[in-house]
């Protein structure tokens, strides 16, 4: 099989995961989200990060971590995106790679990722950070960290919006793993090698003695994982993963497995995907009925109780957000009455950040 596809214009919806497709256009939806963006990471704050990771990481180009730059213009042509986001390395034993910036992001790899995968990893590795970026995952993310800071504020001052927001962050959580599957998606896109990126997970799970581990004998321990059912197996799965930010490793295997037998991804590489500008204006409705058919389809082939748990943050994403915007005379931005919860909204993020001058 051909393994240097070009993808020119490819729109990120392509690869986008129901349930991230749904928060995404439900967050876009926001009366407010705008405005949270631009107070939470402003010009001044990308600006700072940048500027911090200037100073303390190696930044890559021809003569400085060539190779792993070289793979990154490579990528970057396979998936369609320019300008090509900087690409720094940072002393740090634990691997990570992540992505930083709105409207000039960059990649940050650790020195730790290099020691853990080889160069033909890394480039899933860069690929999956390539896939936010065009997703505009890091702006959601930031919002997902402005919600929690709120949290600790009202937790004790203001008991019932404490409970709302605690109730949009398991909910903004159970997204930032769906996202995680979209960037796997992503990453096999721009590779198009399925083993390569399925020993870089293997990897991330058991270390990089790749030559250790089996491939067949992961996905049948995957299998063990999903079908435990003993005691309380379904509670301590639940309880294990909801303070995660990446779903793990044996569960990104099996998704992106059942993703590259799918006729979605044939048809990706046969040319029949959505062009960017030709999507049409995102329906948060429709995708959230996407996104229930995603959980369904989960619900009747797994043998856990624990995905039903999954769906039912699901419901709470939908019951938070998919009325955006209803109750407010002619989309305005007013805090008056009868604007629904925008006022609460408003005066929490003045209580983290100041009043407006």
């Amino acid at each position: 099989m051909e393994r240097n596809r070009s993808f020119p214009g490819i729109s990120p919806s392509a690869w986008e995961h129901p349930a991230d497709k749904a928060a995404l256009a439900a967050f876009s939806s926001l009366p407010l989200a705008g405005e949270l963006v631009r107070r939470i990471v402003g010009s001044t704050t990308e600006r700072s990060l940048r500027l911090s990771t200037l100073a303390n990481s190696a930044r890559a180009s021809d003569s400085q971590f060539a190779s792993l730059y070289a793979s990154l213009g490579l990528l970057c042509e396979r998936l369609d995106c320019a300008p090509r986001p900087e690409l720094y390395i940072r002393l740090d034993p634990s691997p990570n790679a992540f992505a930083l910036g709105v409207d000039r992001p960059f990649i940050v790899l650790t020195s730790g990722a290099l020691d853990l995968w080889g160069e033909e990893e890394l480039g899933s590795v860069l690929a999956h950070e390539l896939g936010h970026v065009l997703s505009g995952h890091v702006v959601f993310k930031t919002l997902l960290v402005l919600l929690i800071k709120a949290s600790s504020l009202l937790v004790g001052n203001l008991p019932l919006a404490g409970a709302a927001l605690s109730a949009a962050i398991a909910a903004l959580k159970e997204w930032d793993r769906k996202s995680e599957l979209s960037a796997d998606r992503a990453s096999l896109l721009a590779v198009q090698d399925a083993p390569l990126v399925l020993r870089s997970l293997m990897k991330s799970a058991g270390g990089a003695r790749i030559g250790q581990m089996d491939l067949n004998e992961f996905f049948r321990q995957a299998h063990d994982y999903e079908s435990s059912r003993e005691g309380l197996d379904s509670l301590y799965k639940l309880v294990d993963v909801l303070g995660e930010s990446h779903p793990y490793p044996v569960a990104r295997m099996t998704a992106l497995q059942e993703w590259e037998k799918s006729p979605a991804y044939a048809s990706i590489l046969a040319g029949d995907y959505p062009r960017r500008g030709q999507e049409g204006e995102r329906d948060a409705a429709r995708d959230f009925q996407e996104a229930g058919k995603a959980y369904s389809s989960e619900f009747s082939s797994s043998e856990d109780p624990l995905s039903q748990a999954a769906g039912k943050v699901m419901e709470t994403l939908g019951g938070l957000f998919g009325g955006a915007g209803k109750g407010r005379p002619g989309g305005g931005g007013g805090g008056g009455e009868g604007s629904g919860s925008a006022p609460n909204i408003e005066e929490t993020i003045d209580r983290i950040f100041g009043k407006r001058p």
